[in-house]
């Protein structure tokens, strides 16, 4: 069993700063590749908001380029999104991402975080 540990959220002022975590508890994970943050907002869809890639290539969405940083920790599997310069736009559930491979599997699967929230007001 794969659980996606995440903390950080919470209340911040518009050009506040946030840092997320998100760890992949397990004692059976053989690899992950791909770790990622996506956020939704109450009534819209789900979306990505970073990725980064097991050899640290990264990926934003426009909104947030250059305000946000993705990092992970391979060595802890955990994975890490510094927020700064925050918009009430920002405010919305973030749900962390995992693409992983267990002990004495050949697929990977797509795990998901809880969701933690984040909001943006003054």
């Amino acid at each position: 069993q794969v659980q996606l540990v995440e903390s950080g959220g919470g209340l911040v002022q518009p050009g506040g700063s946030l840092r997320l975590s998100c760890t992949a508890a397990s004692g059976s994970i053989f690899s992950i590749s791909a770790m990622g943050w996506y956020r939704q907002a109450p009534g819209k869809q789900r979306e990505l908001v970073a990725d980064i890639t097991s050899g640290d290539r990264t990926n934003y969405a426009d909104s947030v380029r250059g305000r946000f940083t993705i990092s992970r920790d391979n060595a802890k599997n955990t994975v890490y999104l510094q927020m700064s310069s925050l918009k009430p736009e920002d405010t919305a559930v973030y749900y962390c991402s995992a693409k992983l491979r267990l002990l004495g599997h050949i697929t990977y699967f797509d795990y998901w975080g809880q969701g933690t929230q984040v909001t943006v007001s003054s």
